[in-house]
């Protein structure tokens, strides 16, 4: 297969790029709703007001165990009174309260009709078949009546609300089945390189431990994706061909490292430039290279490999349009003060490793792609405009949390 065409023309800006991403993601965007059992619900976000179908609770019960009575038969005490049944917790109808008579009921019991207050057993001395009461109890205590914690119709879960255990509880105790749901977007990763190994592996000359793949699928789940799949592939054109048709038909993205740089064996680029798809530079450091293709009408975005390269160019294209197909809250850029001077490259917007400081931000490595370990200490990206070539400690600068 002949190399694809390098590109020659002028690099892009980051803005230009984001836009045809975002073209090419927007039916991500559009996807209707689903339901899911809420026993599966943790950590999505619900696609419309979820209102309760039932009162809650289900019917009067007793808050606690000890006995139903009358309140006017305990009025004044110490009174004795028969025991006349005892209602235990479960499928029961209980038999109308008789006024003068005591019955024996456990937490969360059905209160027979009639039947006012519930004295605590810790209230009572039992003596046979009969109870003397101890404290008086007016009409209500230790009662919980129908609907007194949710009435039909009531709000549970606004729309938007991501799902926690919390709310499967109550989703759950009002006995609804599923929850309409955001959709989350089916992604597949495939990272290339023969030089890529396993974790766990013992890697020949040459070889390096495969860590985009992971950190990709990684991010993705964090920000809202199923992932299908996570594949790796030599730099034979037929094995990524073969591979990249194995990630469309499981998913509605595909994200591919490695393969679109400016040297040979470029695999992603030469088979995808045969296939409609559009290669270049953006005008950033780290994550120059780009590109983008619809292979079996499923988008394709192509990452450079070096590690900080693929994870930045995530976070610029792919993280904020996932969060919002997934219904999840956009992360916000913030402007904060520079903690030291720095350069630039002049004509490239950079995105420097920073962190935050009790003063500011500051960074925590070079600019180099291949320096993974200070992306791990890191916890923001440092926005530094393409036409921006110094800076002073002070000045204000951009940043995007990671």
């Amino acid at each position: 297969m002949a190399h694809a065409q390098r590109h020659t023309g002028p690099a892009r800006s980051v803005e230009e790029h984001t836009a045809e991403v975002s073209g090419l993601l927007a039916p991500l965007l559009a996807r209707p709703a689903e339901t899911v059992p809420v026993p599966d619900a943790l950590g999505r976000v619900v696609a419309a007001d979820v209102v309760s179908p039932v009162d809650l609770p289900l019917f009067r019960n007793s808050q606690m165990d000890g006995f139903a009575v009358d309140a006017a038969t305990v009025a004044a005490v110490p009174v004795t009174l028969p025991i006349v049944a005892t209602i235990p917790a479960g499928p029961t109808r209980p038999a109308p309260h008789v006024p003068g008579t005591a019955v024996r009921i456990m937490t969360g019991a059905a209160l027979p009709d009639g039947a006012e207050a519930v004295v605590p057993v810790e209230d009572t001395e039992v003596s046979g078949d009969t109870v003397t009461i101890l404290r008086p109890r007016t009409a209500g205590e230790f009662v919980r009546d129908r609907g007194s914690d949710v009435a039909s119709g009531m709000l549970l879960v606004p729309n938007g609300t991501r799902l926690e255990p919390r709310h499967v509880s109550v989703l759950a105790a009002v006995g609804l089945p599923g929850v309409p749901v955001r959709t989350r977007p089916r992604v597949a990763v495939l990272t290339t390189g023969a030089e890529l190994v396993d974790a766990g592996s013992t890697p020949a000359p040459g070889q390096i431990f495969d860590s985009n793949g992971p950190a990709l699928a990684a991010s993705l789940r964090a920000n809202g994706a199923d992932v299908v799949s996570v594949d790796r592939s030599s730099d034979d054109p037929d094995a990524f061909r073969n591979a990249l048709h194995r990630a469309t038909s499981r998913a509605e993205l595909v994200i591919t490292s490695g393969g679109v740089s400016m040297g040979d064996f470029e695999v992603v680029k030469d088979v995808l430039s045969g296939m409609g798809g559009r290669f270049g530079k953006v005008a950033m450091q780290p994550g120059g290279p780009q590109g983008v293709a619809v292979v079996d009408g499923v988008p394709v975005l192509t990452f450079p490999g070096n590690p900080v390269s693929t994870l930045v160019s995530f976070e610029l294209f792919v993280r904020p349009l996932l969060r919002r197909a997934a219904g999840l809250p956009a992360i916000p850029t913030e402007t904060v003060a520079l903690d030291h001077a720095l350069t630039s490259i002049p004509g490239k917007r950079q995105l420097l490793r920073g962190r935050r400081t009790t003063t500011g931000v500051g960074t925590v490595a070079g600019p180099g792609s291949h320096l993974v370990a200070a992306f791990a200490w890191a916890d923001v990206l440092i926005d530094i405009p393409a036409d921006t070539t110094a800076l002073t400690a002070g000045d204000r600068v951009k940043v995007w949390p990671l």
